[in-house]
């Protein structure tokens, strides 16, 4: 149990979300989004731009901070996660990209960046490169509020006078590792996190941010500070953060992953990343999955590709993780077919999740847990304890795919 003036608030968004322990739900305490699918997936090959995003944070993670003020692509990604963010006082409305794989919060892509009684410039420069998209311009502590009850005073602040690469979009809600913000704003070593800043004046009792998505991947539940006990069907397994590199910059684990009895990717080192969309596996894994299963290579999507019949022979796909084995089902392992038009499908074939991150394993980022993954397990991301949670959900088993 948290202390009385801990609030564990619950922001609901669009896709994607992230939640942590249990909660004592609050209706001025959440805020709902809407589903969002990326209006440029159609013209990109999905499992191309899930590849170059792991490759980015594979070179960048090495480097053990964001290099150069470069980070990765997640303009580019098939789903993604929006929020209304409430920025000033009053509060001037925001179109946010949620990303655990990226830290700066900054806006301005499209609505511009307006100041407020509560807007302070610090002087300071800000520049941050997604790969496929880009922002540069000042910094500015100001208050910040996603809900009527998380509400940020002083909050860093990117404020673009350049962007690249957000037509839809206003700029990004950072909720990854305070670390990549290293090297992104000038005269600063790094800047506290959104989640940072709930911690430390008191709003949230851990510093920990769970992700729950709705059956069907249609919305989600951001909570910060804690979970929602009603989301979950089974209690929250951890695992502390790998101390492998690259993996350790991110939301690193170890697991093992087994197709039915075969194992296919001894213990290793990888990542848990909303920003991701597929479940990214070493190459020598994926090699031994599409042998198993049977699949074909799509070019038009980049994904796997199987018939009805090899897809009623699929079997399990379970991910080892301190232990606990957290199974795909066949349905799990699919793209949602009402879906396969958006990334360049075709509306009447079946297209696996799983593809190549596009290195061999040994690399110490040798797997993306992305949102396929997520979709059908609770996540914690706790950086308090330095570990990383889950849980099934009533989308574990579900045959929405």
């Amino acid at each position: 149990m948290f202390p009385s003036k801990t609030l564990l608030s619950t922001v609901l968004i669009a896709l994607s979300v992230v939640d942590a322990s249990p909660l004592r739900r609050e209706s001025s305490s959440t805020l709902g989004f809407t589903a969002r699918v990326n209006a440029r997936a159609d013209t990109l090959n999905i499992a191309a731009a899930d590849r170059a995003r792991a490759q980015a944070m594979q070179q960048f993670g090495n480097k053990n901070k964001r290099a150069g003020s470069s980070s990765f692509s997640i303009t580019n990604a098939a789903t993604v996660y929006t929020a209304q963010v409430g920025v000033g006082s009053p509060a001037n409305q925001y179109t946010l990209l949620i990303d655990t794989g990226s830290s700066n919060t900054w806006v301005g892509a499209n609505t511009p960046y307006k100041t407020t009684s509560t807007s302070v410039d610090t002087g300071n420069s800000v520049s941050v490169n997604y790969g496929s998209g880009s922002f540069s311009g000042e910094e500015y502590l100001d208050t910040v509020t996603l809900s009527s009850g998380l509400v940020i005073t002083g909050q860093s602040i990117g404020a673009a006078k350049t962007s690249i690469g957000f037509t839809d979009f206003d700029g990004i809600l950072g909720v990854g590792p305070t670390d990549l913000t290293q090297g992104t704003v000038s005269n600063v070593n790094s800047v506290p996190t959104v989640t940072d800043n709930l911690y430390s004046k008191g709003t949230i009792g851990t510093e920990a941010l769970g992700v729950y998505f709705a059956p069907g991947g249609s919305a989600g539940e951001l909570t910060f500070g804690g979970s929602d006990s009603s989301k979950t069907t089974s209690s929250i397994n951890y695992v502390p953060l790998t101390t492998t590199s690259p993996a350790s910059s991110y939301w690193g684990i170890d697991q093992s992953i087994a197709y039915g009895s075969s194992n296919i990717l001894s213990t290793t080192a990888g990542i848990v990343d909303t920003g991701t969309t597929l479940i990214l596996i070493a190459t020598d894994a994926f090699q031994k999955y599409q042998s198993a299963t049977g699949a074909t290579v799509d070019n038009n999507t980049g994904l796997l590709m199987i018939t009805s019949a090899q897809y009623a022979n699929l079997q399990t796909l379970n991910f080892n993780i301190g232990g606990v084995n957290y199974g795909l089902t066949a349905n799990a392992q699919i793209w949602p077919r009402s879906l396969n038009t958006d990334i360049g499908g075709s509306s009447d074939s079946i297209y696996l999740v799983v593809n190549d991150i596009g290195t061999n394993s040994g690399s110490g980022l040798d797997f993306i847990n992305g949102y396929s993954f997520l979709q059908r397990f609770y996540s914690v991301f706790d950086t308090t304890n330095h570990r990383v949670g889950f849980a099934t959900t009533s989308s574990t088993s579900a045959t929405s795919n």
